[in-house]
């Protein structure tokens, strides 16, 4: 009888929810969802990336929270401690805007990504269904022997097909990136004398560019350096910063700065004669 009993409690509990668990789904689950329609609807690529790093956080809590111990670190370690870092730190580097985002360069680009996504909502209303019609076991048989065995266990067995297509793929995609960013040069390479040739020819710039920023008072690569006549000069910073209107322009402070110093110059000399006078 008690057999039966124990046995009836744990089919209980394998289907009840407590109140934190629910307290915790509806909670970060909604913050999850609202991160995810942020990720699609930022104007800026470098928000996307980070509501887009906040929904798999509150992911790897989900698989934390159901006792899968080894996705959850994975889902924190490698996707969003790896590949959203590095895809937030170029996209920062690079510094895509807004406009670039919305230039389409593959037609009907945006009607297939509306196929896809209408396919893969009809797929997950449908796991969702499955899985709320049918008796599920819960997690306890599927960790018997640990989180990282049964994982092994169904990858390497069941889904093995399935595993070894996606690693397939990612790899297809990873040779594609390379062959897509790679130019192959078709010419031989100019020398140095060669470069310095045409450079004389075409009356360009022969020695190298004078270096950015204004000695003795600023060193930033985004501050043109000062002319003899203190205007500044576009070619000491790199074409970039011209283009994006990055460039801090500080000749004025250095006029005002250089009045100054020959006011003080000027008055320690008339101090000077004054003094040599009254010595005499």
């Amino acid at each position: 009888m008690s057999a039966q009993l124990a046995a009836h409690s744990t089919s209980l509990a394998a289907y009840s929810t407590s109140t934190g668990e629910a307290f915790q789904f509806w909670i970060l689950g909604t913050v999850a969802v609202i991160g995810a329609l942020c990720t699609v609807f930022m104007k800026k690529a470098v928000h996307s990336a980070l509501c887009l790093a906040g929904t798999m956080i509150i992911l790897a809590v989900f698989y934390l929270a159901n006792g899968a111990y080894f996705l959850g670190i994975v889902q924190v370690v490698v996707y969003t401690g790896a590949i959203m870092m590095l895809f937030l730190f170029v996209v920062m580097l690079v510094g895509v805007t807004a406009a670039d985002s919305l230039k389409e360069t593959i037609k009907g680009q945006r009607w297939l990504a509306l196929l896809c996504g209408l396919g893969f909502g009809i797929l997950l209303c449908a796991g969702i269904g499955n899985a709320s019609l049918s008796e599920f076991n819960g997690l306890a048989q599927a960790n018997a022997g640990g989180n990282v065995e049964g994982l092994a266990a169904l990858i390497f067995t069941k889904y093995v097909f399935a595993f070894e297509i996606t690693g397939a793929l990612l790899i297809t995609a990873a040779v594609g990136a390379m062959v897509l960013t790679h130019r192959e040069r078709t010419e031989r390479a100019k020398t140095q004398r060669e470069l310095a040739e045409e450079r004389v020819r075409a009356n360009k710039q022969l020695p190298p560019l004078p270096a950015p920023g204004v000695y003795a008072r600023h060193n930033a690569v985004d501050i043109a350096g000062l002319l003899p006549d203190g205007t500044p000069s576009e070619l000491t910073v790199i074409k970039t910063l011209r283009d994006r209107g990055q460039i801090r322009d500080v000749s004025n402070e250095a006029i005002k700065d250089l009045k100054a110093l020959e006011q003080r110059s000027e008055e320690r000399l008339g101090r000077e004669e004054r003094e040599e006078e009254a010595a005499k």
